[in-house]
């Protein structure tokens, strides 16, 4: 994996996954979702999924992001559910507003222990 672990732009899911999935550790790629293993994991098991086509946070989705979120929504519950079944638990969270550091909808999957 060589990312670039000095990024300080404002949408590293555009400017950096989506366009070279081939530098990430990738567990999902269609063409509405992306998903991987995060780059700067927080915890033990640290997935992320992103919408291949640009949507600001899950507050700013609008109608016409619904087969964006749906399909996203599926793979979030399928890497969950393995996940889950894998280590017991598992934790789905987005971040919104100054808690979103990279300003494109993500969903982490997470367990284990804090790294």
């Amino acid at each position: 994996m060589t990312t670039p672990l000095a990024y300080t732009g404002a949408d590293f899911y555009c400017d950096v996954a989506i366009p070279d999935p081939g530098a990430l550790d990738v567990v999902h790629e269609d063409d509405r979702v992306l998903a991987f293993h995060h780059t700067k994991p927080f915890w033990e098991v640290h997935l992320v999924a992103v919408p291949t086509r640009h949507i600001g946070s899950l507050t700013a989705a609008g109608g016409d992001d619904e087969a964006d979120l749906l399909a996203l929504l599926r793979v979030v519950q399928r890497l969950a559910r393995e996940v889950e079944r894998e280590y017991g638990a598992a934790a789905v969270l987005t971040n919104l507003g100054a808690y979103q550091d990279s300003k494109h909808l993500h969903v982490h999957i997470q367990a284990g222990d804090r790294r």
